[in-house]
């Protein structure tokens, strides 16, 4: 550890910011760290309080239930016990949000957005770059259409399909004044709308259609080009318009040389300088950051389009501490004010240079977990901060806000006052959101299967009032209103036939696990015209606290086999991912489900899992040995599932040393007593232990 300004900084920390993250931002080693200091002084204080507030909160509400236990909840004496408490407030006067100085892409447009672990470089790159993707690929590479390619060569009936498919969507979305584009032979189109030609590139022809791009490649020396009437050889789509770069629920970062890698990625991304090697189909493959794309309009002006998304990174919460740098005292700095002033420390890069990232020359943070409208207004102040020390003019640093705790949905309309000079993105969490909603009514009585929830009224009327609260604090065309993850990765026909509901809900842009599920995704924001369905909505009442404060009990109990099979789906979905993250390091990956559906899982998936078990055991539904069962036999259905991968470490028969298995059943059994039920704190704690004993091997065999 290195002293630096009354506080104790872990060495690889201090060099990465005096080495790699000051040079080049006018801000000198000495300013930075009394200003981290100041900082931290001021708020780590406040940032307890709020901690001990959410403590009082939920055993005020463990009281309350405990009180009227087997009794229906009474809504009008809820609703007035959560007023007395201070768990809802009163609702802000009207108002309008007015962030200053946003991009385009988060402002007006609708579209994609990527979420990606900050860890690793390579899904960085490919995040970025996501903000252009080929329909072709896209469809013939997934299940988005019927059939398989016959062998790894170039499949022409599979190509015929593709094609097919691309031109009905191209009628559907810049018609031709006449006939079909399945009959266009290259010939210059002529439109129905000749407004929608925004210009070319060569041989290629750029439209625009809901603000968003479509290009269409011709190239008759290209394989499919060649054999094309019109020599199209692909179609572009403008998809992944924002991605978020993630140091939060995606990774595993428990450590300061956790911190560095994670903070040099992002510098990576702010100087434009990020790259990844690695070998791909037995060659050495470099990727970069593209380039911006170059079209000349139909009257011969030449313009440029970017060539990547707009990047958000999304900091931790305010619950976690960080050993990166210790107070005087010597406790743990909140790793939330930590992440705050560093990553915007690097946004400098962007915001003083070129500005690649944000033209408009603002820094994008998403805050997420935050509890009612108190955090939300700590978090301005702290951002104020931030601007000072690092002379930002007032609000360049920007918020979204996640609406994933019940507390910060139940008063979202003070929340985003709290923020509304700073704000450009509000989205929804059913994870965490339901997490969060078990275990505040953990005494409420026992909770519906997790698979009912999705169906639960409660559930509706969030999603509802997320959007129906943000038009009416005027986000629209001046913020995101944001959707969830699709996370199956190869089920892009379903992902196709249900997500155009979060447009049609009137949502900017709605999560998507990878670049070819932005592509796909990209076709409902044309199908839909997101304005239209904002106007449409914003005359809607919002929907009651009734129905959001309605609590998810079950009336009547699970038979025995529903027990089991509730136990066993929890359990391996639990073991699957926690493995991963205690043994490898590994926060967001494809996990394979019960019935061997990978599904892109972050920390989320644990707090549902372990706080529905643990809410099981507390009202006798399942006893310890039931659940201790289910662990054990899903162990082994977990090493199974991994049986492939050369870095697992087997659960089963080995579950009294097994790191992660003893963390996966710490989830559940502490999980009454986890601060709103997160699994942070025993997640950290077990992969310390597993880093210490993996180099205590290291050194031993040295």
């Amino acid at each position: 550890m290195v002293d630096r300004a009354e506080l104790r900084i872990a060495e690889p920390l201090v060099r990465f910011i005096e080495e790699r993250a000051l040079p080049g931002t006018g801000i000198d080693p000495a300013r930075f760290w009394s200003g981290m200091a100041a900082i931290l002084t001021r708020f780590a204080p406040e940032n307890a309080g709020l901690l001990r507030i959410r403590d009082d909160l939920q055993r005020r509400l463990d009281h309350w239930h405990d009180g009227r236990a087997g009794q229906p909840v009474d809504q009008p004496a809820y609703q007035a016990f959560l007023r007395d408490i201070g768990y809802l407030v009163d609702e802000p006067a009207a108002f309008t949000v007015d962030p200053a100085n946003v991009d385009a892409e988060v402002a007006t447009l609708a579209g994609p957005q990527l979420v990606v672990p900050i860890l690793n470089a390579r899904f960085l790159l490919n995040a970025a770059n996501a903000r252009w993707g080929s329909l072709y690929d896209a469809l013939y590479g997934t299940d988005a259409i019927p059939g398989v390619a016959a062998g790894p060569n170039y499949d022409p009936v599979r190509g015929a399909a593709v094609i097919g498919w691309a031109r009905s969507f191209l009628d559907r979305t810049v018609p031709l004044a006449a006939g079909s584009w399945r009959d266009w032979t290259g010939d210059a189109p002529l439109l129905a709308d000749p407004v929608q030609l925004a210009g070319r590139a060569g041989d290629n022809w750029l439209f625009r259609h809901h603000g968003l791009h479509i290009e269409l490649v011709v190239d008759r020396t290209h394989p499919v080009g060649r054999t094309d009437p019109a020599g199209l050889a692909d179609v572009i789509l403008e998809s992944a318009l924002t991605a978020i770069a993630d140091l939060e629920d995606s990774i595993a970062a428990v450590d300061a040389a956790d911190k560095v890698a994670a903070y040099a990625n992002w510098l990576g991304l702010m100087a434009g300088t990020l790259e990844a090697c690695f070998t791909k189909d037995g060659h050495a493959v470099t990727r970069r950051l593209a380039a911006d794309r170059a079209y000349t309009t139909p009257d011969g002006t030449r313009f440029t389009l970017p060539g990547r998304s707009v990047m958000f990174v999304r900091n931790v919460g305010h619950l976690m501490t960080t050993p990166a740098i210790r107070l005087p005292g010597g406790a743990e700095a909140p790793e939330g004010i930590v992440d705050a002033v560093i990553t915007s420390l690097i946004a400098l890069h962007d915001v003083k240079g070129p500005r690649a990232n944000s033209r408009a020359g603002s820094i994008y943070i998403v805050k997420p977990k935050m509890h009612g409208p108190a955090e939300a207004a700590f978090t301005d102040r702290l951002f104020d901060a931030v601007e000072d020390l690092l002379a930002l003019p007032r609000h360049t640093i920007k918020i979204g806000v996640m609406d994933e705790e019940r507390r910060t949905s139940a008063n979202l309309a003070a929340c985003i006052h709290a923020v509304r000079h700073r704000i450009v993105f509000v989205n929804t969490g059913f994870l965490d959101r339901t997490g969060d909603e078990m275990h505040s009514a953990m005494r409420a009585g026992p909770m519906i299967r997790k698979g009912a929830m999705k169906a639960a009224d409660w559930i509706a009327a969030y999603e509802d009032r997320n959007v129906q609260i943000g038009l009416a604090c005027g986000l629209a065309g001046r913020a995101q209103i944001g959707k969830g993850m699709w996370a199956a990765p190869d089920r892009m026909a379903d992902m196709l036939a249900q997500k155009h509901a979060h447009p049609a809900s009137g949502a900017t842009t709605a999560w998507v696990p990878s670049p070819t599920a932005a592509t796909l995704h990209a076709t409902h924001y044309h199908a839909i015209d997101v304005a239209a369905r904002q106007s449409a909505r914003a005359a809607e009442p919002v929907t009651s606290l009734d129905r959001l404060l309605t609590i998810p009990v079950a009336t009547a109990p699970p038979s025995p086999d529903e027990v089991r099979e509730e136990l066993d789906n929890n359990a391996q979905g639990i073991l699957g991912y926690v493995v991963r993250w205690i043994d490898q390091g590994i926060g967001c990956s494809k996990v394979l489900d019960i019935h061997d559906i990978g599904l892109m899982e972050d920390r989320a998936t644990l707090r549902i899992s372990s706080q529905h078990m643990a809410n099981w055991l507390l009202h006798g539904i399942a006893t310890p040995a039931q659940v201790d069962d289910a662990l054990r036999r899903m162990a082994a259905k977990v090493d199974a599932q991994n049986a492939g991968d050369p870095a697992y470490r087997p659960m089963a028969g080995n579950e009294a040393d097994s790191i992660a298995f003893r963390a996966a059943r710490a989830l559940v059994f502490e999980g009454l007593d986890q601060p709103n039920g997160y699994t942070e704190p025993l997640l950290h704690r077990f992969r310390a232990h597993r880093k210490t004993a993996d180099a205590t091997m290291q050194q031993v065999a040295a």
